[in-house]
């Protein structure tokens, strides 16, 4: 600021240049008072001057997500309606009943095919039944297997060689085929598979000769609750983080048209199958 003194001398001057500082000194005396807020200490001004994020945001209500959850198991239904027909191509490889889905090779029965990438997803039809019709008849096979190759088409199946043969001559090699989820009657009822290494800390279990495809697996915990187990690519569903704990289990099992089948003092039985108590009924039973 220009001292008080020298603005009055400068006042006497009548040099051109003295107005022009005159000027200055009578807008710098004027604007002194409110310039003085500015020298406020940070702090004060805050507090002098409130903004809209200094009052705290009420908390958000929780929501069930809110707590860690297991995730939730992929629909089959999501990718595969049951009652669609759909069209594309069916080729052949030399199938042993094992593949992707990690069933045990089944030499006694080779109706079985591999998925196309677009609809195997999380193993969503992995032990599921389609009817398969080509050229020359029909044929009802399982799902045991994912064919990378289909992927193109992506609506493709690749049989077992006894599977192709009953729709069509080897020789074709490949062929139009249309084919849909089926419910074939089975024999005796579900049963659940303990992956090798299953522990009270880490648990798989898959679910085998089921009519219909699965849809998901639950355990009832010590506090009551039916916790969902996530299912992997490999169709196994696998808890983990928390374990199931030692056993036996309440396990419940849904398919993709509604219907479930319950069962308590199930053991743990790592590399083993303990039997159900039931099958599920047909597609269009209610």
């Amino acid at each position: 600021m220009v001292p008080e003194t020298l603005c009055k001398w400068l006042a006497a001057t009548a040099m051109p240049w003295a107005v022009m500082t005159v000027l200055f000194c009578r807008t710098a005396t004027s604007a002194a008072p409110a310039r003085s807020s500015v020298w406020l200490p940070l702090a004060v001004r805050a507090e002098a001057t409130p903004t809209a994020t200094s009052t705290p945001l009420p908390s958000p209500t929780p929501t069930a997500t809110a707590s860690p959850t297991h995730a939730p198991t992929p629909t089959a239904t999501a990718t595969v309606p049951p009652a669609e027909i759909h069209h594309g191509s069916a080729t052949y490889y030399d199938a042993t009943g094992g593949g992707a889905c990690s069933f045990d090779p089944s030499p006694e029965d080779l109706m079985v095919a591999a998925l196309n990438d677009r609809y195997y997803g999380a193993a969503d039809l992995c032990g599921a039944y389609v009817e398969v019709t080509g050229p020359k008849g029909v044929v009802v096979v399982r799902i045991v297997d994912l064919c990378p190759g289909c992927l193109k088409v992506g609506l493709d199946l690749d049989l077992s060689r006894q599977a192709f043969e009953a729709i069509a001559d080897l020789a074709k090699g490949r062929v139009a085929v249309t084919w849909r989820v089926v419910s074939p009657e089975l024999d005796g009822p579900i049963g659940y598979h303990f992956a090798d290494g299953s522990s009270q800390w880490w648990t798989g279990i898959q679910v085998r000769n089921h009519r219909n495809p699965v849809l998901s697996l639950e355990y009832r915990d010590a506090k009551g609750t039916w916790v969902n187990v996530p299912r992997k690519a490999w169709n196994y569903f696998v808890q983990t983080s928390p374990g199931m704990g030692p056993g036996p289990y309440e396990l419940r099992v849904k398919d993709i048209y509604g219907h479930q089948i319950s069962d308590a003092g199930v053991p743990l039985t790592p590399g083993g199958t303990v039997q159900g108590s039931a099958q599920f009924p047909g597609a269009d039973a209610h």
